[in-house]
């Protein structure tokens, strides 16, 4: 789904990502760092949103650096900043609405994912009196109205994070047990939204435990870590790879602690087999209200 041959990213003069090379297939890819590390213009990267400083970056089997190759890839991608304030004085439905707009999709559309997000309820309420959880959920459903292939959140956790500190986070905290019974239903709606979903976060423990692939973004430099997660060590599963919503599961234990700690139609694009590249600087053993993601040219709302 991306495959980058000696990509590098520079911003303000300095490396965000050193030329590396790398590619991610299918599954649940997490992208963890510090703030300012760069995971937000990585990620604006992958989005077609920019283009590398450095070397070669193929979305979906096309070449971004170039606007032909643009166009064919931003039509099979759903990218979700990890602010969308301008759409605050919308209600859920109305976002959705506008993102299947956008996306050259109908009504019906909309609709049906507005269901599939379980946001039936809420379509009618504006986005800014949601909680961070269903605001999240209107969110998705708008990045991925026209089902993409490849989905792309930055920081979707913050937010629901940053609600929860307030609480106690003892081992019986409310906020503790809000939080992560609230991730504990999120998860596997986004392992369901595309064949390839990349999530960025700023701490490593918010992605352990659940994602397929886990990586660190430090100082220009990524570099995998261990997931601890059954479902990469087992492979997806059949409903995950067609993009069914799979069925509510609990956190891992050690998701679950972490998470404590932390502060908050048209043609499929073609696929392509991914080659067999090195890594050369990977190394085994070992993507609240953040910075916002520069918005597509013509969109309001950043979808």
């Amino acid at each position: 789904m991306i495959v980058a041959r000696g990509m590098g990213v520079r911003r303000g003069g300095r490396w965000l990502l050193r030329p590396v090379t790398f590619g991610v297939p299918e599954g649940v890819v997490g992208l963890a760092g510090p703030p300012g590390a760069g995971k937000s213009t990585l990620l604006a990267t992958f989005a077609t949103l920019r283009r590398p400083n450095a070397g070669a970056l193929h979305i979906l089997g096309h070449d971004i650096t170039n606007a032909a190759g643009q166009r064919a890839a931003r039509a099979g991608i759903g990218y979700l900043p990890a602010r969308f304030s301008r759409a605050e004085n919308m209600t859920a439905g109305e976002f959705v609405a506008y993102a299947a707009y956008y996306k050259r999709m109908s009504t019906s559309a909309a609709r049906s994912m507005v269901r599939r997000l379980d946001l039936t309820e809420a379509a009618g309420t504006e986005l800014a009196l949601l909680p961070p959880e269903v605001r999240l959920r209107a969110g998705l459903a708008a990045a991925c109205v026209h089902e993409p292939e490849l989905v792309l959140l930055d920081d979707p956790f913050g937010e629901l994070c940053a609600a929860a500190e307030p609480w106690p986070t003892g081992l019986e905290g409310p906020g503790r047990l809000t939080l992560t019974a609230a991730m504990a239903e999120l998860i596997p709606v986004l392992r369901s939204l595309a064949p390839t979903v990349v999530v960025t976060a700023d701490a490593t423990e918010t992605l352990t435990g659940w994602c397929d692939r886990l990586f660190t973004l430090t100082r220009g430099k990524l570099t995998e870590q261990p997931t601890h997660s059954a479902a990469a060590r087992r492979g997806r599963s059949a409903a995950d790879r067609r993009g069914v919503r799979g069925p509510q599961t609990a956190l891992e234990p050690q998701a679950a602690d972490a998470i404590s700690r932390r502060r908050p139609g048209r043609p499929a694009p073609p696929r392509v087999a991914l080659p067999q590249v090195s890594l050369p600087q990977l190394t085994l053993p070992q993507l609240t209200r953040v910075r916002a993601g520069r918005p597509p040219a013509g969109s309001a709302t950043g979808v």
